[in-house]
């Protein structure tokens, strides 16, 4: 089974989330969490935080990251494993492909003329404010309550 991430990234005061451009298909020229393939014997977390610093400069310094949740498609036989956190510091963006930004936090997630991912972006955004302080506060590690 292929296995792909992404990561919820929020600025310092979590009033914006990052988000790329996308150059190419699928979703090309609309707005998608970064992320990528997690390579074969590659643990998700190493993996996530691998994608991270690839796709924007952000390393393990700056940002803790918790794993959120997965997705399963079992058609095309691949697994989506959803990171997020907060940076602990302002950080200067490196783009490796996509063009990045910041998105106001309060966007409409859902509308999938300008997001990628048929509405997924929405629906991690209302699960991660379940758990927002044990997530974006490094309040606990696990969120299995």
């Amino acid at each position: 089974m292929k296995k792909l991430n992404v990561i919820i990234v929020f600025n310092k005061t979590e009033d914006k989330i990052l988000m790329c451009e996308r150059k190419k298909d699928p979703y090309k020229g609309k707005y998608n969490l970064v992320g990528g393939k997690v390579e074969e014997g590659e643990d998700e977390t190493s993996s996530a935080y691998r994608e991270l610093k690839e796709e924007t400069g952000i390393t393990d310094n700056d940002i803790k990251l918790i794993h959120l949740m997965n997705f399963q498609y079992f058609l095309p036989d691949f697994e989506l494993e959803v990171f997020a956190g907060k940076l602990n510091k302002e950080v200067e963006l490196i783009e490796e492909v996509n063009r990045l930004l910041w998105i106001d936090k309060d966007e409409n997630f859902f509308d999938s003329k300008r997001f990628a991912g048929e509405s997924n972006i929405g629906h991690m955004l209302k699960h991660l404010e379940i758990y927002r302080d044990r997530i974006l506060n490094n309040e606990g590690d696990d969120i299995d309550e």
